[in-house]
């Protein structure tokens, strides 16, 4: 009798199963790992997606540590938003001074000082910050000066962050990082086709000169390249312009900024009359020991007391950068923002910026395992992310008083910034803002999306080690669309 009735219910075990639909839909997890899988073999991905309690709905390689790219900015600048005070203030502590220093030869030397502020603009058409008013200033006070100087002594002189690779650094997105900034520390170089088997016309301005061995064609695809090597002011252009192209316009970094600003300031003067008899310079300050906080014990140096500045610039609010370095992606301006952040309580290098943002990592309940960090900006390849420490780090940015203003710096899907051509006809447009991340072979994305119920999930996806003819960024969409309309 007791194997009989053993038997019955397996028996109606078996039925019971066999009574499912044949479309019964399976668990969300296998089939967004199946979305996924049709990037093709090679990509490492990592996926977290979580409810408002904090419920983990997906979760794919949760605690595996993934290069986020550009999803470094959401912790410089989140940061900024929980530490420095008057962000819809001007910016009355960033702003770019100038002012006369004694020199040996009677005639006054003229000091550019930088303050951080990664706004100040040379454009003829400035109208707000604009160094135009700080050569203004000099030449009512003198009509001879000696030298130029660029002083960018604010932070240590760690123009490019470890891990970052050197063949960015002749391009806009490798420019070097300075606490003097003008026009986003770049350049453009701006080549026109001309007649058929000729070197185009290149324009730029003389800081940097262009040795030109590229080729107009009659037709197909326009390709130039440039290079410089780092330290060098010569440009090599090589590659090909069709005839019947518009003039491409190619932006170019900068290595020294502040001698490329003094560079500028000199011929704004010399524009207004101000004999200049000496030279462009520029005044760096050493990385030292003191400025690692691993190596100078609790107590950092007292900075010196500013000298007395003839003009000052005060820079339109921090909130309106904090906007633009995330809607774009803006690689100087993040690296801005983590040094200023260094200033806190230290001396204003990498490594002082990145231990503020470990103290709110702390504070926000992320494990330590779950981050490193080596820049501001998502450009080294040493940083690192897990998509549950993210989440973590998300969820507790959503509970800060400042959390709205920070989330709303952030692209929208299928509307602004990095991400306006993405999610468009989906149920994410407009509805999905988040913070997008683009390096070789990676892609990251990580924010807040509002799902078809109506409920706000937050999310962290990442794509490593990405094949060159994969569609990791395709995938990953796909899944935030098919998690989105399923809750």
């Amino acid at each position: 009798m007791k194997q009989t009735c053993v038997r019955f219910v397996a028996l109606f075990a078996f039925a019971l199963g066999s009574a499912q639909p044949a479309n019964a839909k399976e668990p969300l997890q296998q089939r967004v790992e199946a979305v996924l899988a049709e990037a093709g073999p090679g990509t490492r991905f990592g996926l977290v997606v979580t409810t408002a309690d904090g419920r983990e709905l997906v979760a794919v390689s949760p605690t595996d540590r993934f290069i986020p790219a550009s999803n470094t900015k959401m912790f410089p600048t989140a940061a900024t938003f929980a530490l420095v005070a008057g962000l819809d203030q001007p910016d009355a502590s960033g702003g770019a001074a100038v002012r006369l220093e004694k020199s040996g030869h009677g005639t006054p030397d003229v000091i550019l000082t930088g303050h951080g502020d990664a706004r100040l603009s040379s454009a003829d058409d400035c109208t707000v910050d604009c160094l135009a008013t700080l050569a203004d200033a000099v030449a009512a006070k003198t009509r001879h000066v000696r030298d130029v100087v660029g002083d960018d002594s604010l932070f240590p002189d760690q123009r490019w962050s470890p891990g970052m690779s050197w063949n960015n650094i002749p391009s806009a997105y490798g420019t070097a990082i300075s606490a003097l900034t003008l026009d986003d520390n770049e350049t453009a170089l701006r080549v026109t086709p001309t007649e058929v088997g000729k070197p185009p016309r290149v324009e730029l301005s003389r800081y940097y000169a262009v040795e030109n061995r590229a080729v107009t064609v009659a037709a197909g695809k326009t390709e130039l390249n440039v290079q410089r090597l780092p330290g060098q002011r010569t440009i090599l252009l090589t590659g090909a312009i069709a005839a019947t192209d518009e003039p491409d316009v190619i932006r170019l970094g900068i290595d020294d900024p502040a001698h490329h600003a003094a560079w500028r300031l000199k011929a704004l003067l010399e524009a207004r009359g101000v004999k200049v008899s000496g030279d462009v310079k520029a005044r760096h300050r050493p990385f030292m020991p003191a400025d690692d906080p691993k190596l100078r014990g609790a107590t950092p140096p007292v900075r010196p007391p500013q000298p007395e500045a003839l003009a000052r610039l005060v820079p339109p609010p921090l909130i309106e950068d904090l906007t633009l370095t995330a809607k774009v992606s803006q690689n100087l301006h993040a690296e801005l923002f983590l040094r200023r952040l260094g200033l806190i309580e230290g001396t204003g290098s990498i490594e002082d910026g990145e231990a503020v943002i470990r103290a709110m990592l702390a504070d926000a309940g992320v494990p330590r395992t779950g981050f490193d960090f080596s820049d501001g900006s998502g450009m080294s390849t040493y940083n690192r992310l897990a998509p549950r420490a993210v989440v973590t780090f998300l969820r507790w940015v959503a509970a800060q008083p400042w959390g709205a203003a920070w989330r709303a710096t952030l692209p929208v899907g299928g509307v602004d910034g990095t991400l306006r051509n993405r999610f468009k006809g989906t149920e994410l447009e407009g509805r999905l803002t988040a913070k997008t991340g683009t390096l070789n072979a990676t892609n990251a994305l990580s924010g807040y999306m509002i799902a078809k119920s109506g409920q706000t999930l937050t999310f962290s996806a990442f794509a490593n080690d990405v094949p060159s003819e994969a569609s990791a960024l395709k995938a990953m969409d796909a899944a935030l669309v098919l998690i989105a309309n399923e809750n």
